[in-house]
């Protein structure tokens, strides 16, 4: 496959230089970034496994650790949604920038605590036009799901009880076109086998139904 960008990069915020991995295919009309969850990392291999997915169909994405190792050995900051959606924020106004990113739409893929994140900073980004959740809390971005202009998908696994219940709850709050995705006989990793490709399956298909691309 042709890229016109794949390489670790790092993204200059105030406080804090984040690291991420951004890999834009040649035709790609859309980037993905992806806000991962609590003790995850851009390196967790079932992101990894749909940023794949998501090249194979021609579509960018940035991988990046909201939090610096240091930070994140500090339990209470993997939940400080606060600063995790600043974090996003900055990245997200750092990828526009980016030549290899220009002309393409923008969408959000959240995880766990990320996804709380990714929820918020849709609401503050009206250029955000997609959005994932994937076994996410959006329960934690309660007093911004309204604001949410961007179409979200919910993913949960079905075993994933008190998650579930978290994300029903949420989806009652969303205002935008939404949808709750229930993988049946999964857990809160979608650790069991062909899980992941089934999140990644969906993932793909919600993208290509709610991303359009800009005409330059």
């Amino acid at each position: 496959m042709d890229y016109r960008f794949n390489s670790e990069v790092e993204i200059p915020l105030r406080s804090i230089t984040l690291t991420g991995d951004l890999v834009v295919p040649l035709k790609a009309k859309a980037i993905i970034v992806f806000a991962h969850g609590s003790g995850s990392s851009r390196m967790s291999p079932r992101n990894q496994m749909v940023a794949k997915l998501l090249h194979q169909r021609q579509y960018g994405t940035l991988l990046l650790d909201l939090l610096s190792e240091k930070e994140d050995q500090q339990y209470s900051n993997r939940f400080d949604i606060s600063l995790l959606t600043k974090r996003l924020i900055g990245a997200t106004h750092w990828l526009e920038e980016q030549k290899a990113c220009k002309n393409c739409s923008l969408a959000y893929f959240g995880a766990s605590t990320g996804a709380a994140a990714a929820l918020k900073a849709a609401a503050f980004l009206p250029q955000i036009e997609s959005v994932i959740s994937r076994g996410g809390r959006p329960d934690l971005a309660i007093e911004s799901l309204s604001n949410v202009e961007a179409p979200t998908l919910l993913i949960v696994g079905s075993l994933d009880y008190d998650v579930l219940e978290k994300n029903k709850e949420a989806y009652t709050l969303l205002h935008c076109e939404k949808k709750l995705e229930i993988i049946e006989g999964a857990t809160h990793l979608f650790e069991e086998h062909g899980m992941m490709k089934k999140v990644a399956d969906v993932a793909v298909q919600w993208y290509q139904h709610t991303l359009h691309p800009i005409l330059a």
